[in-house]
């Protein structure tokens, strides 16, 4: 076990682990970190917090100090610079004819890189847009290809069940998800039930699949034909969840047949 302190980059719900590296820290402070991208403004969201070392992935970097007052200020203009780089890179993907959707812009702390988020149908071709924009701005120009669940893990929004977005509000990788799925929970495959308000498949289907494949061990197919003591017939109804599945039977009627219970 190690002790780790959690911090999270402009409000996004993923916690990245530092090492405290013996700062005296509270949550809600902010601080100042190195990351892969170079120096970034952050927030302690979890502070004590102890956690294996195998749930480190690669190097597990320092804290580098807590936030000033002027590197508060400096975050905040930094900020605004972003917003003014995001309405030009609209104008220059107009210019340019290109078919992507510039969804948003961010500077690195010590501003060694401008990085902007784009959506696309296909690949496109930046290369003259990232010369324009690295000529204007004199940094490092970072341009990456996000899909429309990236989108709506930013913005958040409300789920079919009626509660936050999980990407938005615990998931920190979305994972792929099929088709096969919702067809292991015996859903109607129409796609306003399915899918998200990303227009993808559901998250949920994702993280509960293992169980529902668990909970299916045993039980017959939807319009295959069993044999059971009160006779032989069609499957017409299965409930996974319950373990239950019911059988028609010719002349003896529907028949309501528990795994858990006959085993």
């Amino acid at each position: 076990m190690i002790d780790v302190v959690g911090v999270i980059f402009n409000n996004k719900s993923k916690i990245y682990y530092f090492d405290p590296a013996g700062l005296t820290l509270h949550e809600n402070i902010t601080v100042i970190v190195n990351t892969e991208r170079g120096m970034q403004f952050g927030r302690v969201v979890e502070y004590p917090k102890r956690i294996n070392s195998n749930q480190i992935k690669g190097e597990l970097k320092p804290i580098v100090r807590i936030a000033s007052k002027k590197d508060y200020q400096k975050h905040i203009s930094n900020i605004e610079e972003a917003k003014k780089a995001l309405k030009t890179c609209k104008e220059l993907v107009d210019e340019l004819n290109l078919n992507m959707q510039i969804i948003d812009a961010e500077f690195t702390f010590d501003r060694n890189q401008l990085m902007f988020r784009f959506i696309a149908d296909n690949r496109v071709d930046f290369r003259e847009l990232a010369r324009e924009l690295a000529t204007i701005y004199k940094t490092r120009i970072e341009l990456r290809q996000v899909g429309v669940r990236d989108k709506a893990k930013e913005i958040s929004g409300l789920g079919l069940c009626g509660r936050k977005l999980c990407c938005f509000s615990f998931l920190d990788d979305l994972d792929s998800v099929s088709i096969n799925m919702a067809k292991n929970q015996n859903l109607s495959l129409n796609p306003s039930k399915i899918n998200g308000v990303c227009g993808r498949l559901l998250c949920c289907l994702k993280y509960e699949d293992d169980t529902y494949c668990a909970l299916k061990t045993n039980l017959p197919a939807m319009g295959s034909k069993v044999t059971i003591k009160e006779g032989t017939g069609k499957v017409v109804s299965i409930n996974i969840l319950k373990r239950i599945y019911r059988v028609d039977i010719p002349e003896v009627g529907i028949v309501e047949v528990s795994l858990d219970e006959s085993n």
